[in-house]
């Protein structure tokens, strides 16, 4: 068992670690809750999906949808589909948490996020999966990243009525650079690269797909390619062979 100092400088350093990825989320939170308090929610409204659903891009797409009299299981449905790719963040993470209990793998799912995701990976994939790996740098990310996502949420409520048209100065690249951050320094491989290439073009070119099918269809086919290239070349030798 980890002791108590222990456990509480890698919570610390997780927070850290974090930093860079919560300055870029603010504009973003900033704008969220601006929008929120000039569309058809309550504030409170607002607040309680940051805490209940603590995930951006699924909130935004919520609350347009929401503004434009959409129905539940359209709401339900396409933040759903947006949020699949946690699906693959999860089995990324899951050698080096599966051994922990049952409540520390729901609070740590409660909390990744994109952000949360790039700081775990980078912490984890230094060392072998394995009983030994502690999660607490991984909750500091993610609490870090909880709290952050709530005080701007907060301050775009309050104050964003006060700066009309905030959503329209460009803010929200902030995220977009955030993004670029998190995948940039994964491209280590060429099976990377093409997955990320795969999946940037696609999403470009299938972006007026309803319901972001087309960000999900972007997704699976940069999955597949990189699942692809990862094979071992006299794996895929025999089906080549197959079709000849």
């Amino acid at each position: 068992m980890t002791p108590h100092p222990a456990r509480f400088q890698e919570f610390v350093a997780g927070a850290r670690d974090t930093i860079p990825m919560m300055v870029g989320a603010a504009p973003f939170g900033v704008i969220f809750g601006t929008l929120v308090a000039s569309g058809p929610l309550s504030p409170w409204h607002g607040q309680m999906m940051s805490l209940a659903v603590f995930a951006g891009s699924a909130q935004f797409i919520a609350l347009g949808l929401i503004a434009s009299n959409a129905s539940f299981a359209v709401v339900w449905a396409t933040t759903l589909i947006v949020n699949l790719r946690h699906v693959l963040y999860s089995a990324t993470l899951a050698p080096y948490v599966s051994h922990l209990p049952l409540r520390w793998r729901l609070v740590l799912g409660g909390l990744l996020t994109d952000e949360v995701f790039a700081v775990a990976w980078a912490h984890f994939r230094r060392r072998p999966p394995g009983d030994d790996v502690s999660p607490y740098h991984f909750l500091g990310s993610g609490v870090a990243m909880y709290v952050n996502w709530q005080l701007w949420t907060v301050v775009g409520l309050l104050f964003g009525a006060a700066f009309p048209g905030l959503q329209s100065l460009g803010l929200d690249f902030a995220m977009v650079a955030t993004f670029i951050a998190i995948v940039v320094p994964q491209l280590v491989a060429l099976r990377y690269l093409a997955a990320a290439v795969t999946a940037g073009a696609l999403a470009f070119f299938w972006q007026d797909w309803p319901y972001k099918l087309g960000l999900l269809g972007a997704v699976l086919a940069g999955v597949a390619v990189g699942v692809a290239l990862s094979l071992p070349r006299g794996a895929r030798v025999p089906a080549t062979e197959a079709r000849r």
